[in-house]
C-alpha cells in the first residue's frame, strides 16, 4: 500500500471543514466494509475523493486518507476539550484573584477568560453548521460527543453568567478604586501645597501645635518682664506707657497693666502672619534658638526673628536701655547677638515661628482670629488672663456679663479645634 504523506493540521481549520471529511471519509469505509455495493457508487465516492484532494492539496488514497482524517478529527476534538480545561483554569484563576483582592490580576484573569470563551463558542458555531448526524457509521461516537458537547454548553453558560456577575462586580470595583485614586489626587495636592521638606520624625498634630500656643503664651509673658524692668530701670512712666498702648483699658489692679504690654508684643509678633506650613524641626532640635541662628544665618527663621526684633523693638527703646544701638545694627548686618535680653527674645521669636509653621501644616485652612474691645466675653472663643474672683458689670437680668478690654492673645480655630483668644475683661 502506498503510505500518503498529508499536510499537518492547522490549529486555525474551521471545524466544519473537519467534520466534513470526517463524514466523507465514513462514507468511504462504508464501501469497503460492504462489498455488495454496485462499482458506480464507489466511482461517486471516489470523484468526492477527488474534489477533496484538489481542495485540500494531497494526493488521496482510500485507507491511508481514512486514518489520516479521523487523527485529525480526534485532534479538533482534544482541543476542543483543551479550551474547556483552559477555560476551566482561567475561571479558577480569576476566582483566586478576589481572594486576596488584585485588580490587576481579575482584569488579566478576566481577559484569559472571555479569550477561551470566544475561542469555544467559534468551535461550538462551527459544529452546530454542519449536520453530524448524516454520518451512518460511528453513530455511538457521535452521540458521545453530542452528549459532552452539550454538558459543556450548559457549564459554558453558567461560566457565562458567572463571569457576568464578575464583570458587573469588577465594574463597580474599577469605579470604586477610580474614586480612591482622585481621593488621593486631592490629599496629593494639599502636601504639595504645603511644600514641607519634613525628615522621618517631624510629623505634626494637634497636640504639638497646641504645646507650641501654651508655649508662645508663655515666651511672650516671659519678654514682657525683662522689659518692663528694662522700663522701670531706665526710669520710664509705666502708667504713661500702658495708656499709650491701651488708651481707654480700665484695670481692676494697677500690676494688671502688665498685661497691655504683653498685648503690645502680641501685636508685633503675630503682625502680618499668615499660616502657611512650613518645616520646623531644624529650629526645634536646638534647646538654645540662638545656636540654630548662629548655624544658619540665613535661614527662614534667621529673617523672621531679626525682622520681628526691628519691629517689636522700638529704636528709643532700645537707646534708652542700653545707650547705643548696637543690637539693632547686629540685626541689621545679618547677625544675632548673644546677649541676655537678645536670647529671651529669640526664645520668644522661636515659638511664633513654630506655632505658625505647624498650624499651616496641619490644616491650610488654619486661621488666626481676634478679639475687639468692647466685645462681650465667650467662654467658648475667649479666656481670660485673670480668673474673675470679683465679679463684673451686670446685664439686664441681673447676670454677670464681661466685656473686652483689649485681647492680648489671638486665637486659633485649626480643623476642628479651636484655641482660645487669650483676654483681658473689664
Amino acid at each position: 500500500m502506498e503510505v500518503v504523506t498529508t499536510k499537518p493540521f492547522k490549529a486555525s481549520s474551521n471545524i466544519s471543514e473537519i467534520v466534513s471529511k470526517f463524514a466523507k471519509v465514513c462514507k468511504f469505509r462504508s464501501i469497503g466494509v460492504f462489498p455488495s455495493e454496485n462499482n458506480a457508487a464507489l466511482v461517486e465516492e471516489s470523484n468526492d475523493l477527488t474534489e477533496e484532494k484538489e481542495f485540500v492539496g494531497v494526493k488521496i488514497h482510500p485507507q491511508p486518507t481514512e486514518v489520516a482524517s479521523e487523527d485529525n478529527g480526534e485532534a479538533e476534538i482534544e482541543k476542543l476539550f483543551d479550551i474547556v480545561s483552559a477555560l476551566k483554569s482561567a475561571y479558577v484563576r480569576l476566582q483566586e484573584a478576589h481572594i486576596p483582592y488584585n485588580p490587576k490580576m481579575i482584569i488579566a484573569a478576566n481577559k484569559l477568560v472571555v479569550a477561551e470563551l470566544e475561542a469555544l463558542c467559534k468551535i461550538k458555531r462551527a459544529y452546530k453548521e454542519k449536520q453530524f448526524t448524516k454520518a451512518k457509521s460511528d453513530s455511538s461516537r457521535f452521540a458521545l460527543l453530542r452528549a459532552k458537547i452539550e454538558l459543556n454548553e450548559r457549564f459554558l453558560e453558567e461560566l457565562k453568567f458567572e463571569v457576568k456577575a464578575k464583570n458587573s462586580e469588577i465594574m463597580l470595583l474599577v469605579e470604586e478604586l477610580r474614586e480612591l485614586d482622585m481621593g488621593n489626587s486631592k490629599l496629593a495636592e494639599k502636601v504639595n501645597q504645603l511644600s514641607l521638606e519634613r525628615k522621618s520624625g517631624g510629623i505634626y498634630n494637634i497636640t504639638a501645635f497646641q504645646k507650641a500656643f501654651t508655649a508662645t503664651s508663655k515666651s511672650i509673658h516671659d519678654f514682657a518682664k525683662p522689659l518692663i524692668s528694662l522700663m522701670k530701670a531706665s526710669s520710664w512712666d509705666l502708667d504713661l506707657a500702658a495708656k499709650s498702648i491701651e488708651e481707654e483699658a480700665v484695670y481692676s489692679k494697677r500690676s494688671h497693666k502688665k498685661y497691655a504690654f504683653e498685648a503690645y508684643i502680641g501685636r508685633r509678633m503675630f503682625s502680618g502672619m499668615t499660616l502657611e506650613g512650613y518645616n520646623v524641626d531644624d529650629v526645634m532640635r536646638f534647646d538654645n534658638p540662638i545656636d540654630a541662628l548662629i548655624e544658619d544665618p540665613e535661614s527662614d527663621f534667621a529673617k523672621f526673628c531679626g525682622k520681628k526684633y526691628l519691629l517689636a523693638v522700638h529704636p528709643m527703646m532700645e537707646a534708652s536701655f542700653f545707650g547705643n544701638l548696637d543690637h539693632r545694627m547686629f540685626v541689621l548686618s545679618g547677625k544675632h547677638p548673644r546677649t541676655p535680653f537678645y536670647q529671651i527674645f529669640a526664645r520668644m521669636a522661636k515659638w511664633v515661628w513654630v506655632l505658625q509653621g505647624i498650624g499651616g501644616s496641619l490644616d491650610p485652612k488654619a486661621k488666626a482670629f481676634a478679639v475687639n474691645r468692647g466685645s462681650k466675653f465667650s467662654d467658648v472663643y475667649m479666656e481670660s488672663v485673670e480668673e474673675d474672683k470679683e465679679g463684673g458689670f451686670l446685664s439686664v437680668e441681673g447676670e454677670p456679663m464681661h466685656r473686652v478690654e483689649f485681647m492680648v492673645m489671638p486665637g486659633f480655630k485649626i480643623g476642628d479645634t479651636l484655641l482660645k483668644s487669650r483676654v483681658y475683661l473689664s
